[in-house]
């Protein structure tokens, strides 16, 4: 799609409208699934269950008994309607503020990391200097997703960039942050997963009895800040 196309609309089941904003990641695509959903949240259709956000898409769920006008058309061309009206009154998407950021820290390397060497083999930097780059940006949490509170981030620096395990480990810890290709991410729970582990935080992501059970969300900022080990184990709230 080029840049300024209209949003396009197809099915997703019997009872979810896909709408896509772009092909490709990019700050300005996610900025306006969130002034969308925004606009959704503010102009609910009867029969809306709720809108799930992706890097390039916002997916809108709904009840088909409630959007049904009697067998008249059917839900999704009722559902689509509705959107493509409201595509049209959303105002342009807001700047995005970058100032209340949500630092994660990290301990960097060692049993925390074990692929931090292999990562700077691969790019040919230092360790050091590795860690140094993955903790300079701010990132942008593009989507949630994998498992319940996972943040795919957008920012992470190019030369970063290193490919995938070739076979997936069995296990992740929870609070590990990984490297796949150009992006980087943290795992919230315990799972498999073939990223290049390069540190760990101490702090639980998601929590299924808390009132907000993820830590993060699309549309938030968050920068790294590396720790030592003894803060580590001082300020750790997951199982080891």
């Amino acid at each position: 799609m080029p840049p300024g196309a209209p949003a396009q609309l197809y099915p997703l089941g019997d009872a979810a409208v896909v709408v896509q904003f772009g092909d490709a990641i990019s700050r300005a695509t996610h900025a306006a699934i969130q002034a969308f959903g925004a606009h959704l949240a503010r102009h609910p259709f009867v029969g809306l269950r709720e809108c799930v956000p992706a890097f390039t898409t916002l997916t809108v769920y709904y009840d088909p008994w409630l959007v049904s006008d009697g067998g008249q058309h059917p839900p999704y061309e009722t559902v689509a309607d509705t959107l493509r009206a409201l595509l049209a009154t959303v105002g342009p998407p807001a700047a995005a503020a970058t100032t209340n950021l949500v630092e994660i820290p990290v301990c960097y390397g060692g049993a925390w990391g074990p692929d931090l060497d292999f990562v700077a083999r691969h790019t040919g930097l230092a360790t050091a200097e590795v860690v140094a780059r993955h903790t300079a940006p701010d990132y942008l949490v593009h989507m949630i997703g994998f498992a319940p509170g996972f943040p795919y981030l957008g920012g992470l620096d190019a030369r970063l960039a290193t490919p995938r395990l070739a076979q997936p480990r069995p296990r992740v810890p929870a609070g590990t942050v990984g490297i796949a290709g150009p992006q980087t991410g943290i795992y919230s729970l315990p799972s498999p997963g073939g990223w290049q582990l390069i540190g760990r935080t101490p702090l639980r992501l998601f929590d299924a009895a808390w009132a907000a059970p993820s830590l993060l969300h699309a549309g938030q900022h968050l920068r790294f800040v590396p720790i030592s080990a003894a803060e580590y184990a001082r300020t750790q709230q997951h199982e080891p």
